[in-house]
C-alpha cells in the first residue's frame, strides 16, 4: 500500500466516520467520555454484529471477539509497510497499558479473504504481540465487517499474484457493553494512545459500578 493510497483511504474513511458524530452519547447530550476525547468525532453507529473466523479456524461473533477492551484494525498480512507499522504501534500501546494494570486486546481483521488464512494470520499476529488476535472470513463476511466499521478497502489488480490492497488505517477503540468510543489515526503515538485508552477504560469502569 503506497503512502498516497493510504492517505486517500484514510481521508475517505475520515469522512465516513465523521458522519457518525450525531449518534449514541451525543443524541442525549450525555457523553460520559467527554473528558477523554481530543476531538469531536466519537461514539456512533460504528461496529455491530460480526461473523468471522479466528486463528484456529473457529467461527466467532463480536461477543467473543470484543469481550475485553479492544483496539481494532483492518488490514492484510501481505501489506508491505502500513499494516506492520500501525499494528506494532498498537502493540506498544497495549504493553504500556498492561504496565498500568489495564488489559486491552489488539485485534487485526483481515480484508484479504483470498490469502489471509488462519495460519497466515497466526504468523503475522504472533510476530507483533502474544495477545494480538487475527480474524478472517469469506469475502462476504469481511465486506460485512468492513461496512459495520465504516472502513474502506479496494483490491488493486486482483488478477496479479502479489496484488496490493488500498484500505483505511484507523484503529478503533471498542469497549465491552458499550461498543465504539473513539478511533486513532496513524500519527497517534503509543503513549498518546495508551493515555486515551486508559481514560476511557477507567471512566467506563466507574460508570459500571
Amino acid at each position: 500500500m503506497t503512502r498516497l493510497s493510504a492517505w486517500l483511504a484514510a481521508g475517505m474513511t475520515a469522512v465516513i466516520v465523521a458522519v457518525s458524530v450525531w449518534a449514541a452519547y451525543f443524541r442525549g447530550g450525555n457523553d460520559i467520555f467527554a473528558e477523554c476525547r481530543s476531538g469531536q468525532v466519537a461514539g456512533g453507529e460504528i461496529g455491530g454484529p460480526l461473523n468471522l473466523i479466528d486463528e484456529t479456524g473457529a467461527a466467532v461473533t463480536e461477543k467473543e471477539m470484543l469481550a475485553k477492551p479492544s483496539l481494532v484494525y483492518f488490514g492484510y498480512t501481505f501489506c508491505p509497510d502500513v499494516c506492520p507499522l500501525d499494528n506494532a504501534r498498537n502493540a506498544a500501546a497495549v504493553d504500556i497499558l498492561e504496565e498500568q494494570g489495564i488489559e486491552v486486546t489488539p485485534v487485526f481483521i483481515s480484508v484479504d479473504s483470498a490469502r489471509d488464512t488462519p495460519e497466515t494470520l497466526t504468523s503475522f499476529t504472533d510476530s507483533l504481540h502474544p495477545r494480538m488476535i487475527g480474524y478472517t472470513g469469506t469475502a462476504e463476511q469481511i465486506k460485512a465487517a468492513s461496512l459495520a466499521y465504516k472502513t474502506y478497502f479496494k483490491i488493486k489488480n486482483p488478477e496479479e499474484e502479489y496484488y496490493l490492497i488500498d484500505h483505511s488505517t484507523f484503529t478503533y477503540l471498542m469497549l465491552p457493553g458499550i461498543g465504539f468510543v473513539d478511533f486513532f489515526k496513524r500519527d497517534a503515538t503509543p503513549d498518546q494512545m495508551a493515555e486515551s485508552v486508559a481514560c476511557y477504560v477507567n471512566t467506563a469502569a466507574v460508570q459500571q459500578r
